[in-house]
């Protein structure tokens, strides 16, 4: 009868990691190995609006500068924004500056000139009331025009209370909350027109650094949505191994540490410097776990390549990366 042996299997991460930490493990004169892949720092550039596409200038594998045009998007709904935001902007301040100057002259004298006619069409409507009530009095017309004698002076006096009360603020001029109103209308129009300039602007997409025009998703004549990814750059002028330093390795690794790279396809490795190593372990936290278990942890590090020259490095290919005991 055949024994059974009961123990799992292990998984490939765990047998990678087991495998780096034999070789590790083997002499103290051997580098410390991690794993990984190779990447660049990537910069997603979004559309601000869902206006056609009408330019490209550029074109996937270019390099640029800071500041090219990567591509256009339809400018004239924007501009025709921006054009009505500019005409109520000045209609605002001219309201403003009215509020600030105070009446003309000729307001007020217009004004003037209205209270005095409505003066006068209430006496006349004063006067022909006592005349319809004193023929009333006689029977020689009936109460229905002592009625409408009546409505007419109470229309003429209402008429003079308006007058009079337009002249007065005139006179007085702008209330504090009419002026407060009126600096809070143009402000807001000025917010408004900055808004649609920087949009307007940013329908011309540049490269915010200098680097390599990696994807160009959306071609001429379609309309990406408002929000999209128009275009990926690769910025920086040198990728870095993104890898995963086993635990019993974390300790001698550190920021600058040097390094050497391999990269599978190419016979000569790369010199480094580790840029960022994490202080957290990657899945469960190491105080939960046994000496043991501790020891299939992995630390994620970025190691930047040094001096690559001209040699278009793929984002996404195997990388070894040894420390050689480095400390910083």
């Amino acid at each position: 009868m055949k024994s059974m042996n009961c123990q799992p299997r292990p998984t490939p991460l765990i047998t990678l990691i087991l495998t780096v930490l034999a070789l590790n493990g083997c002499s103290q004169d051997q580098p410390l190995v991690a794993m990984g892949l190779l990447e660049w720092d990537r910069v997603e550039l979004v559309a601000e609006t869902n206006e056609p596409i009408v330019d490209m200038p550029a074109s996937e594998g270019q390099r640029l500068d800071t500041g090219a045009v990567i591509l256009r998007q339809d400018p004239r709904r924007i501009q025709a924004q921006l054009d009505e935001a500019k005409a109520s902007l000045a209609q605002a301040q001219a309201r403003l500056a009215e509020l600030k100057r105070g009446p003309r002259e000729e307001l007020i004298d217009e004004s003037r000139a209205k209270l005095e006619g409505a003066k006068s069409e209430e006496e006349n409507a004063r006067k022909e009331l006592e005349r319809t009530q004193s023929l009333l009095a006689k029977k020689l017309i009936s109460p229905e025009s002592v009625d409408t004698a009546r409505n007419r002076l109470k229309k003429a006096t209402a008429e003079k209370q308006a007058a009079r009360a337009a002249l007065e603020a005139l006179l007085h001029g702008s209330t504090a909350e009419e002026l407060l109103q009126a600096d809070a209308s143009v402000a807001q129009t000025e917010s408004r027109v900055r808004a649609l300039s920087i949009t307007l602007e940013n329908t011309a997409v540049r490269a915010p650094r200098p680097g390599l025009l990696d994807s160009l998703p959306y071609e001429v004549g379609e309309r990406p949505a408002s929000g999209a990814v128009i275009a990926v750059m690769l910025i920086n002028a040198t990728p870095y191994a993104r890898v995963y330093v086993p635990e019993p390795l974390r300790a001698q690794v550190h920021q600058g540490s040097a390094a050497t790279i391999y990269i599978d396809g190419l016979p000569s490795p790369f010199t480094g410097q580790v840029r960022m190593i994490s202080d957290e372990a990657a899945f469960t936290p190491y105080y939960s776990l046994t000496e043991q278990d501790r020891s299939r942890l992995s630390y994620l590090a970025e190691v930047t390549l040094n001096n690559p020259g001209e040699t278009r490095l793929p984002s996404g290919i195997p990388v070894r990366v040894e420390f050689n005991h480095a400390k910083p």
